[in-house]
């Protein structure tokens, strides 16, 4: 089989794979749930190739990213579901329903983008799939759904705490302003050393998730995304790190076996340095 800048190659090869008689065996055995974290994954890897600027990276990233959704659609397919053209259409339809103002008849497109219309738009979404859902018996009750639900839940917990608190504040729950929060901040730490000095292994775990909540809380207030604020800190410590791995290199000495107090006085040295 050759490849091709065609999608529907794309679709036949995953078809190939997933064949129960000729296909890849591990291919063959995998299903939504298995799949999951790969898709992830590429996620995170389109993110890091964005990161570092690196366009061919993207490139191959973005196909590895493509292949996850043609995967999860050909599962889909095999179960009678849908397929990858009804994901096409899907979104396709969702683009052009939530851009009155570029794809609208001439009254919306002179309107322009209005103050809430994507909000309102998403919230008309929601409010007909939840409906489709009643209708066909998966939400009998109607009753399991509340305001901050369309949170994802599998977002990495930082980014998730903060877009529990955007939404929240869409209803006026909220601080009016950034300095009360570090009051709550010292507040939630005093509870977490009171759990510390109890030893209370739960309460400890419970406590550091509220100080880790508070402090996101208190970046979106300062315009600082606690998420993008850890990355830049992550690669910071790593790049430190480095310096005092190649310091010690160059000394013919090793990470084990060096002493905290060298390597102290080395990550010191990198500090000065940038």
């Amino acid at each position: 089989m050759q490849s091709s800048r065609d999608i529907s190659r794309l679709i036949e090869i995953m078809a190939a794979l997933r064949d129960p008689e000729t296909g890849c065996p591990w291919d063959v055995e995998q299903d939504f749930a298995s799949i999951a974290p790969y898709t992830v994954e590429e996620a995170y890897e389109v993110a890091d190739a964005i990161a570092r600027g690196d366009l061919d990276d993207l490139r191959d990233e973005l196909g590895d990213l493509l292949l996850q959704v043609v995967y999860h659609a050909r599962m889909a397919e095999e179960q009678g579901d849908f397929a990858f053209g009804d994901v096409v259409q899907a979104i396709t339809e969702k683009m052009i329903r939530r851009h009155p103002h570029v794809f609208g008849d001439e009254e919306a497109r002179g309107a322009g983008m209005a103050k809430g219309m994507w909000e309102r738009i998403k919230g008309e979404e929601k409010a007909a799939k939840r409906a489709a859902r009643v209708a066909r018996g998966l939400d009998p009750e109607d009753n399991g759904h509340g305001f901050l639900d369309g949170v994802p839940v599998a977002l990495p917990a930082l980014t998730r705490a903060l877009k529990l608190q955007q939404k929240a504040a869409q209803v006026g729950f909220d601080w009016s302003e950034a300095e009360p929060i570090l009051a709550k901040i010292e507040e939630e730490i005093g509870e977490l050393r009171s759990a510390m000095a109890e030893k209370d292994a739960a309460a400890m775990k419970d406590e550091f998730g509220d100080v880790l909540f508070a402090l996101v809380n208190f970046g979106r207030h300062l315009g600082i995304e606690a998420e993008a604020a850890l990355g830049g800190t992550n690669e910071k410590f790593r790049n430190r790190f480095h310096e005092v791995e190649r310091a010690l290199t160059a000394r013919n000495e090793t990470l084990q076996a060096a002493t905290l107090e060298e390597m102290e006085a080395l990550w010191q040295q990198a500090k000065r340095k940038e």
